[in-house]
């Protein structure tokens, strides 16, 4: 991030204008780069085909194609959710990797595989404890079938969620000694934040969810376990079971801000300190709207503020994103198993989170070891040669798009992959690694490697 960019301050940034629906300008076109953008924040990255395909659209519509998904994401979905079915014969959680990494590649809905790793970081849950490769992946599907839509009923599925169940302890809690596991997560991590419930209402809300169990891989009601008495949560008295709590944790005001501001950070900025005004216009959509996500997505995706240089290049790419986003740039294809190996070695494993909290995700992404990481995960996928690129070389992708010349082709990667531009003392060095004499495939990917390796390659 450069010192420039690094400046800048939310805390001056007008609200009315930061969420007013963006207005193409001399200063900020509707450009190619631009386009890249979105794509790179609302799914992953963007072939040249799906770039042009976008700009022939004003910036509200490409949104909502995003939002809408593909014309055949209905039966990609069904063939996806065919695959992954087929992979818990074995009851081995790391062969669910493979498959949603080949999905988030190939989905003609980019933007709903993205918020699905957003809940899934979101509702954290690891098949370290959840041994059960059936009910992971019936997780998956929830999120995904829920990643648009009102956050109070995916609350309400994820509380009854087998995995998610098992993962805190809530499959065990008894009226007589509740557990407070859940309850605590879904107030601090899942819905309000610290600093808005107090011990006292962890402690009611666990009683709320007492003999909410586990039998046969799904949600059972035990009611012989269940505490039927009065609760006291969030200044609400009455007999409440898990549902009624839910709705009255959802419903607070907090809960509408600190979803928004998730949000703010997952697509716009790595700013922690995201001010309260501009966060608010964001809860005061989600409370308008049935606290349905897309309203608040649609709004973000096509704001002033997301293709203003106050997001543009702030964030770091994770490194799912890192891979994902090469591959669907460059219309490549690899061996899905390896790849999913070599993030458990960048500190991404999908359905292995490090903990209830997910992945801290920012600049937590980049120290010296994983620079290193990132880099190899991106020769992994240039060598691997089940690697395919357009279907072929590296070398036949850039022939395919005329960019046989060493500056066109070191042009087009930093058009397709970087979020800001190259520094023009590096750019020539790449293109002098383009044009060495040698086998030509290689060296392409040797360029690729290097690419890698700069700050600029880390910045989504």
């Amino acid at each position: 991030m450069s010192d420039s960019v690094a400046r800048l301050s939310l805390t001056k940034v007008d609200p009315a204008w930061a969420w007013s629906p963006f207005a193409a300008s001399e200063t900020a076109p509707w450009n190619r780069a631009a386009a890249a953008h979105l794509h790179r924040r609302a799914g992953f990255a963007a072939s040249f085909a799906e770039l042009d395909r976008t700009l022939k659209l004003a910036p509200v519509e490409a949104v909502d194609r995003l939002l809408a998904g593909g014309e055949s994401s209905g039966e990609f979905n069904q063939q996806m959710d065919d695959m992954a079915a087929s992979t818990t014969s074995n009851n081995q959680p790391e062969s669910l990797a493979p498959s949603w990494l080949f999905r988030m590649v190939r989905t003609p809905f980019p933007l709903l595989e993205k918020l699905t790793l957003f809940w899934h970081g979101h509702f954290a849950c690891g098949a370290d404890k959840v041994t059960e490769t059936r009910m992971m992946l019936d997780q998956n599907n929830l999120l995904r079938r829920g990643a648009l839509g009102p956050f109070g009923q995916l609350t309400q599925d994820i509380a009854r969620d087998a995995a998610m169940l098992v993962y805190l302890d809530s499959a065990t809690n008894r009226k007589a000694h509740p557990n407070e596991n859940f309850a605590r997560e879904l107030m601090e991590l899942f819905c309000l934040g610290v600093g808005n419930y107090t011990e006292r209402d962890v402690q009611e809300l666990a009683r709320c969810f007492t003999g909410w169990e586990v039998s046969r891989n799904m949600f059972r009601f035990n009611d012989q376990q269940h505490d039927f008495g009065s609760k006291t949560i969030l200044g609400k008295s009455g007999v409440f079971d898990g549902g009624d709590a839910i709705k009255i944790v959802v419903k607070q005001p907090a809960a509408a801000r600190f979803i928004a501001a998730k949000l703010v950070r997952f697509f716009v900025t790595d700013d922690p300190d995201v001010p309260d005004s501009l966060i608010e216009p964001l809860a005061v959509i989600l409370r308008e709207n049935d606290f349905v996500i897309s309203h608040a997505v649609r709004r973000l995706l096509h704001s002033q503020l997301f293709f203003s240089p106050y997001a543009v290049g702030r964030k770091i790419r994770s490194p799912v994103e890192l891979a994902v986003g090469l591959l669907r740039a460059l219309d490549g294809g690899t061996n899905f198993q390896t790849l999913a190996a070599a993030l458990r070695e960048t500190n991404q494993s999908l359905f292995f989170p490090p903990s209830v909290k997910g992945w801290d995700g920012g600049r937590t992404w980049i120290n010296s070891s994983t620079l290193v990481s990132r880099a190899n995960l991106v020769r992994h996928v240039i060598r691997d040669a089940q690697s395919k690129f357009g279907g072929g070389t590296l070398a036949g992708w850039a022939d395919r798009h005329q960019l046989q010349q060493p500056e066109k082709f070191v042009d087009a990667l930093a058009e397709l992959l970087l979020a800001a531009p190259l520094p023009s003392e590096v750019r020539a060095q790449l293109i002098a690694l383009a044009a060495a004499p040698g086998d030509r495939n290689r060296q392409l990917g040797e360029l690729l490697h290097a690419m890698s390796t700069l700050p600029e390659f880390q910045l989504n």
